[in-house]
């Protein structure tokens, strides 16, 4: 009988997976090869296919390192990365009437092979965005029930932060992008591993130090980085809220945010995450944004969506 047919390769997006730690231990993936062919014409069984998980936000880059493959941004989205061989043609397929048992048989074809980047984009509704030190962290905990590492030095956010916030009934999602610099774009400080987190978001949240000497410099600092690492980011929807405010007098209040409001077409609110003042009204007008977005938006799945009944493959197990 005929050879069966190699077992294809896809990536799954999951909910349940939020990093893509698995993979530095494991890179190596093969579905299950088809079965020869047997006795009795009987065709070979089928390979399995492989089903990889990653988190929902991933995407998938050619070797060189710049090509996007596929973005998995929906839920139980599938990819077909690597397609199975072909199985060979069996001796019987070769008989004829001067050779009843022909004793060779046709090859099959081998499956596809790639190597591919994974690099993981958080999706989130909110990116919080702003200079060290600018209060994100201590925002995100007072809006949400996330927990990030506070204290008064640049970078205590080495990593992004997630946190779900209620307003008018509806979740919003936050990511706390840790603290940018100038030159990020180019690596400086923390850099532009950090960036490419807040291309997903609806709409940016970006907190100001109102301690800080020149506040409007330092606005215009971030949305320079911005639009230098991705030029589309400058028309992205933005809030602008002054923080720390408590430790400013009245005046003071009404200066900076005079000095914001000539650089910036956007609303710009005077809040202070640690006293809890004037958030609701922020987040009010941050849902705003994100609600609009989410009415609009429309991404069909632009990726082959496989049916299988396969068990898929776990890198936790």
């Amino acid at each position: 009988g005929d050879g069966g047919d190699g077992g294809s390769v896809y990536f799954e997006a999951v909910e349940n997976l939020n990093t893509l730690i698995d993979f530095r231990y494991q890179q190596h993936f093969k579905a299950q090869k088809g079965q020869q062919g047997m006795g009795s014409e009987m065709t070979g069984y089928k390979g399995e296919d492989l089903i990889i998980k990653v988190p929902v936000g991933t995407e998938i880059v050619a070797e060189d390192g710049e090509t996007v493959i596929a973005d998995m941004v929906k839920p139980g989205e599938r990819f077909l990365i690597a397609k199975g061989g072909k199985g060979g043609l069996g001796n019987t397929r070769f008989k004829s009437s001067t050779n009843q048992a022909p004793r060779y048989a046709g090859p099959g074809t081998p499956g596809e092979e790639i190597w591919v980047w994974l690099r993981l984009k958080i999706i989130a509704d909110v990116g919080l965005i702003g200079l060290p030190n600018a209060g994100k962290s201590t925002f995100l905990s007072a809006v949400t029930s996330a927990r990030p590492k506070i204290a008064s030095y640049p970078f205590t956010t080495l990593h992004p932060h997630l946190g779900v916030a209620w307003t008018g009934g509806k979740e919003l999602v936050l990511a706390d992008i840790p603290g940018l610099i100038e030159g990020a774009h180019e690596g400086v400080g923390l850099g532009d591993r950090f960036l490419k987190h807040v291309e997903r978001c609806s709409v940016f949240l970006h907190l100001l130090d109102g301690t800080a000497e020149d506040v409007a410099n330092d606005y215009l600092t971030i949305r320079k980085e911005l639009e230098l690492y991705n030029d589309k980011l400058k028309n992205k929807a933005e809030v602008v809220a002054l923080n720390k405010c408590d430790a400013l007098t009245d005046e003071e209040i009404k200066e900076k945010v005079a000095a914001l409001r000539k650089v910036t077409k956007n609303q710009v609110f005077a809040i202070s995450a640690v006293a809890g003042k004037n958030l609701h009204d922020c987040l009010s007008a941050v849902d705003k944004f994100v609600t609009r977005n989410r009415k609009t938006q429309n991404q069909p799945a632009e990726n082959e969506q496989i049916e299988t009944t396969t068990k898929p493959w776990s890198p936790l197990d």
